[in-house]
């Protein structure tokens, strides 16, 4: 039996910064730092691989919100480490709170939380792949 979603669970993952991922290159800013656009992409990835492996089969979690500050910058092959803790779990079961952090090798580069909601993927997808249609 897979873990049940409650206030607690928490994970992390880590990257290092590569060229690909600077704000010169993703389009966000002109300076060679690690992008914020990546930071916050990372947080999220945390946040899903938190909640995945407690979701029935064909479930999955789709973001609905974040507020971060990106405090730090982080200079290129520099490592970066992201947690995802999960707050809340909505009274229908289906929305999910995290804060979410990154650090680098210096210390503390951003923070803040993210809200996810638990969806059916397939009929998830149908509808938005519908939507395109219309």
């Amino acid at each position: 039996m897979s873990t049940p979603l409650q206030p607690g669970l928490s994970g992390t993952s880590e990257i290092t910064v590569s060229e690909a991922m600077l704000a010169s290159t993703v389009g966000s800013g002109k300076v060679n730092i690690f992008s914020t656009a990546i930071m916050v992409a990372w947080m999220e990835a945390t946040a899903v691989d938190v909640a995945q492996p407690c979701l029935k089969e064909g479930q999955t979690t789709v973001g609905t919100g974040i507020n971060v500050s990106h405090v730090a910058a982080t200079p290129l092959g520099m490592k970066v480490r992201f947690t995802a803790e999960l707050t809340e779990v909505s009274a229908s079961g289906k929305g999910l709170s995290f804060t979410v952090a990154a650090h680098d090798e210096a210390g503390l580069i951003g923070e803040g939380t993210h809200h996810r909601v638990i969806v059916d993927k397939e009929k998830f997808e149908s509808r938005t792949k519908a939507k395109g249609q219309a």
